[in-house]
C-alpha cells in the first residue's frame, strides 16, 4: 500500500470513529472524545476514566457501545 493510499485510509477511519464518538457523547455513554496523542490513536472517556486506544479499536468499541445501548 503506498503512503498516499493509507493516509487516505487513516483518515477515512479518523472520520468514522469521530461520527461514533459524537452520537455515543450526545447519547450520554462516553462524557468524553477526541484525538489521542499518536496518529493512529483515538482518546475516549468512558466511566470517568480517559482512554488511548487504536482506531480501530476505537471504531469497535464505540460501535459496539451505541448497538448495546438501542
Amino acid at each position: 500500500m503506498n503512503s498516499t493510499k493509507a493516509v487516505e485510509d487513516t483518515a477515512a477511519l479518523r472520520n468514522e470513529v469521530e461520527k461514533l464518538a459524537e452520537e455515543a457523547f450526545h447519547r450520554k455513554l462516553i462524557s468524553g472524545y477526541g484525538d489521542g496523542p499518536d496518529e493512529n490513536e483515538y482518546q475516549i472517556v468512558f466511566k470517568g476514566k480517559p482512554r488511548h486506544v487504536p482506531l480501530k479499536q476505537a471504531l469497535s468499541f464505540l460501535g459496539t457501545l451505541i448497538e448495546r445501548r438501542f
